[in-house]
This record gives C-alpha cells, structure tokens and sequence, in this order.
C-alpha cells in the first residue's frame, strides 16, 4: 500500500470523526529529526508520521472541512500538504535555529516524498556554526505530549535531544562543522609546526657548531 493509498485512508477517517487529535500519535514514537552542519550552513530534515500529517495539516486549514463544505478529490492529501502555504509557514515558525541570540535565516525545501525526506529545512548563520540553539516545537500545539528526537549527523554535543512542549529549544555545541578545521586549531597548529621548525633549525646550528669545534 502506497503512502498517498495510506494518506488518503487516514484523510477519509478525519473527514469521518472530525477528530484531529485523534488521527495523531501523540503518544507514539517521537518525530525524528536530522541536523548537520557545514561552515555556517545549516540543514534540518523532520519527519512525522502519517498521521500526524493529516493532523498537522488539519489544524491549519490546509484540507477541506467536510462538516462545512465539499472535500475535493482532485488533489491528494499529500499534494495539498506540499501546496499549502500555511503549512510551510507553521514550520518555518516552529523549526529555527539561531545564533548569538539572533535567528539564522531559514527557507523550507519542497515537501516532496514527506515520508521518506520529512520536511527539509537549511539555514544560513552569520558565522560559522558552533553553539546553535535549535528550537523544534512542531505538533506539541496540537498535544503537549508529542515530541522529537534530533540526531546531529556532524559532531555536537549532545550528539542527540528531545523536544518536548516543556523543552522546545536546545543548545547544541558543533565540534565540527564540516567546512574544515577551525581557525583556532589551524592556528594553534600552524604555530605548533612553526615553533617546531625553529627549535629543529636551533638544534641543528648546534650540531654544527659542536662539530667544527670537534675539527
């Protein structure tokens, strides 16, 4: 059975209960969510569950009220989800990041293959990315128990963090960020190496020193 099969399914069943929260998870397993960061770009991908599709695009107005009007049949569920402009601006408001206080600009990416892709977010940070505050409170409007699990695909500490309706935004410290070592280590290295070609250069002019004194 295809998602849309699956999609339309879970649609038909709304449209029947008028009961959202209902066709949701909230008690489920978390959303999941993957970040990664490269210099000062950031990436996001979130992923719900089908239901909770339906749910969120309920609750935003992005598929028809049976109770007052027609449902129409020329779109799928899923289509309408990927043309409502409501539902891309409930993400944008609800998955930023942000830096030094300030928030990183954000696009959302075409919510083609929802299940497969989530919902795809990049950022683009003043500077490059090292202590970011991530905030994810998606679905938690709809019931506080809904949550999600963020994994950092480049190095972070944590390496992963639950978003609750209580906890919707984390830190997270890149030790990494995928556009190359850190000034600070290249300079600390390239002074390493410096340091140590002089104390080698000293040491050899000793050397030399010692054995013309020897002839």
């Amino acid at each position: 059975m295809t998602f849309r099969t699956r999609l339309a399914g879970a649609l038909l069943a709304v449209a029947t209960t008028v009961a959202v929260p209902a066709a949701a998870h909230p008690f489920g397993p978390p959303s999941t969510a993957r970040i990664s960061v490269d210099g000062s770009h950031v990436t996001i991908s979130w992923l719900a569950a089908e239901d909770d599709w339906v749910a969120l695009g309920q609750s935003v107005g992005a598929f028809e009220n049976p109770v007052t009007g027609t449902v129409s049949t020329a779109l799928t569920g899923e289509q309408k989800l990927q043309r409502s402009a409501a539902v891309r601006d409930y993400l944008l408001g609800r998955i930023t990041v942000a830096q030094g206080g300030k928030p990183c600009p954000g696009r959302l990416e075409s919510l083609e293959q929802l299940v497969a892709q989530g919902a795809r977010f990049t950022f683009d940070c003043p500077q490059p990315a090292v202590d970011l505050d991530v905030t994810v409170s998606a679905l938690t409007d709809l019931n506080e128990n809904y949550r999600t699990m963020l994994t950092a695909e480049t190095p972070a500490t944590p390496a992963q963090a639950l978003y609750t309706a209580r906890q919707p935004t984390t830190r997270l410290r890149f030790t990494a960020s995928g556009g190359g070592t850190p000034t600070a280590v290249l300079t600390v290295a390239a002074g390493t190496a410096g340091a140590a070609a002089l104390i080698g250069g000293f040491v050899l002019v000793r050397r030399r020193r010692s054995a013309s004194a020897v002839i």
